[in-house]
This record gives C-alpha cells, structure tokens and sequence, in this order.
C-alpha cells in the first residue's frame, strides 16, 4: 500500500483535497469514484507526511518574479481537461481550479479568465488576454478544439505536449549541470592558482636570479595583474557580458548567433536534435487537433526561436501552400535527418 495526495470535486461541485491509502494511481481513483469525488490530480508520495506536505501547493512569499512558471500552466491544463472531461461545465470548472488553492499567481490568471467566459467570451478568446503566459499555439489549439466541439482532447493533448516539453527543459538542464559545475570549479581554481599560488612560486624565482622562460614571465605578469587590478578584470568582463547581450538583440547579432549555434561542434548538433524534437511534437499536437496544415506551419515557425531553422520553415510553409508535400520541401531545406523525411513520405 502506498499513499497519494489528491484533488478532486466533490458532488456539490467543491474542489476537496486529502490523503488517501491504496495500492496504486488506479485503486486511488477508482476510490475516489466511489466517494463520488471527481478526481482531478493524484500524486504518489512516499508516506503519509510528504503526501500531506504534496497535497498543499505552497507559494513562496518572498518570490520577486511575476510570471507564472511554465510548470503551472501544464498543471492548469491537465486540471482543466480533468474537470471538462468529467462533464462539468467551463465556468465551473474554473471555479473550481480558483477554490483548490496552489499558486496565488495562476489563480488570480484564472480568476481573469473566468470573469472574460461569464461575459460571453470563449476561452481562446479569454487566454488570449494573456499572451505572454498562453501562446498562439496555445490558444490556436483551444480555439480549434472549441470549433471542433472537443475541447476537452485538446486540452488532454496540450497537457501532454506541455509535460514533455517541461521533462525536455528538465533533462537539458540536468544535463548541463555537472558541466557547468566542472566550469565553475575549475575557473574557481584557476583564480586561486594565479592569486595565491604562483605569486609564491614568484618569490622563490626571485631569490634564484635566473632567468626565466618567456611564457613563464608572461603568467607571472599576469598574475601580478590579476591581484593589483582584479577591479578592472571584472568590470571587463561585465562590460563584455553586456555588450554581447546589446549586440545578440540587435537584428544582425541574433541572426550570425542562431548560425554560430548550429554550425559549433557538439552545441550545433545539440541545438539542431532539440529543434527538430520542438517542431516534431508541435506541428504533430496541432495536426492530431484539427489545425489545417498551412496554419500549423505558421504556428510552428513561430515559436522555433532559432532564425536560421524559422527561415527555412518559412520556405516550407510556401512550397506546401503551392501544392508540394511536407517531405519535399523540408528535404531541402537540410533540416531533418534523412529517417525522419522518409517517416514524413510513408505518413503522407
């Protein structure tokens, strides 16, 4: 037996939290139907303790930022479909996602969406008031759910996408980590040898009055340097942080960035695989929901944040407007593998 947080409506239509016992995810629910709650997230933990600790979102109240955390947005769309898929209607279950608590940021988001359905807006047209949080890929995709009259699968499969591009975020930055530990270690270490370490061995040149190797006295200088202007090195630095930032925003800048990253070894096939993953699991999200090809290609194009690769679907979605296939075109263009343009022909 295990235990599992849970949150759920209860028949009046009152959003319930608790812990509960059950062998797994599965018997938790089936419970859960039969107290007539309608479940609408279950976390396993491993006691009773953290299950109680999970089943209260907490906020922090020393938070600066904001913006709402991409991580609450894929939660709000899963609880959405949950309750939408039960059969409650869209006021309702907004309600209902306001009265379970959790982030104060997201809840006063949806309290702004619920206030825009109850004045006879849709709900693309209500998240669509917050485009720095919900997407035009996002709210496209409700908005073809709502025509299509299955808001509730598109919501599930927007919850889905949303989930595996947040494990992506996750497993690129676990992956970067320990490099980036290594980096920081090692340039710890670098410092502490040019301001401790050589000025030591220095003295020890000094007193043997010999003389010494060119590449000797130029890290010998430098070390001198480092300890007697070490100001100057980091306004340099930061100077040069800056700059690179200026000129990375610039129209030009961003453009010769985007190709530096596909072009440097290891980082270019890395920004390439990711991409491609963006571009595979959108365009398939919006296809499987009803979006017409030529507009999914827009969308997508859209939210690709490399120019060189946006540029190239640019291309694409022209070629396709003409009457061409999507392999051909993408073929060309030098984007895809080779496997995956032959998935592409067999799909078509």
């Amino acid at each position: 037996m295990a235990y599992f947080s849970y949150k759920a409506a209860d028949p009046a239509g009152k959003a319930v939290k608790g812990v509960l016992e059950a062998p797994d995810e599965k018997s938790a629910a089936a419970r859960l139907d039969e107290w007539g709650y309608i479940p609408i997230r279950i976390t396993p933990a491993s006691d009773k303790a953290a299950a109680e600790k999970g089943g209260r979102r907490l906020t922090n109240p020393f938070s600066l930022s904001r913006r709402v955390p991409a991580k609450e947005i894929m939660l709000f769309t899963q609880d959405l479909s949950a309750l939408l898929s039960a059969g409650l209607p869209l006021d309702r279950a907004l309600k209902i996602l306001i009265e379970s608590g959790g982030d104060r940021k997201i809840n006063d988001v949806i309290r702004d969406i619920l206030g825009f359905v109850q004045k006879g807006h849709s709900l693309s047209e209500a998240l669509a008031q917050h485009p720095s949080l919900f997407s035009n890929f996002y709210t496209n995709m409700v908005r073809a759910g709502e025509e299509g009259g299955v808001l509730e699968d598109v919501l599930e499969r927007l919850g889905l996408y949303l989930e595996s591009v947040q494990e992506l975020k996750d497993y690129i930055k676990s992956a970067l980590l320990y490099p980036a530990f290594l980096v920081g270690v090692g340039g710890i270490s670098i410092i502490l040898l040019l301001t401790f370490v050589i000025p030591r061995f220095s003295m020890i040149f000094a007193d043997m009055g010999q003389a010494l190797p060119l590449a000797t006295r130029i890290l010998l200088g430098f070390s001198e340097g480092l300890r007697n202007w070490w100001w100057l090195f980091l306004a340099l630095i930061f100077g040069g942080l800056l700059a690179f930032r200026a000129y990375s925003r610039t129209e030009t800048g961003s453009y010769q960035l985007d190709s530096l990253k596909l072009r440097m070894v290891l980082v270019g096939s890395l920004s390439r695989q990711i991409e491609i993953s963006r571009f595979s699991r959108t365009l398939g999200t919006l296809i499987h929901s009803g979006v017409p090809i030529l507009k999914a290609l827009r969308l997508v194009k859209d939210i690709i944040p490399n120019r060189i690769i946006a540029e190239g679907l640019e291309q694409v979605h022209e070629r396709v407007k003409e009457g061409e296939s999507l392999a051909g075109p993408l073929s060309d263009q030098d984007i895809f593998p080779p496997l995956a343009i032959q998935m592409l022909t067999v799909g078509e």
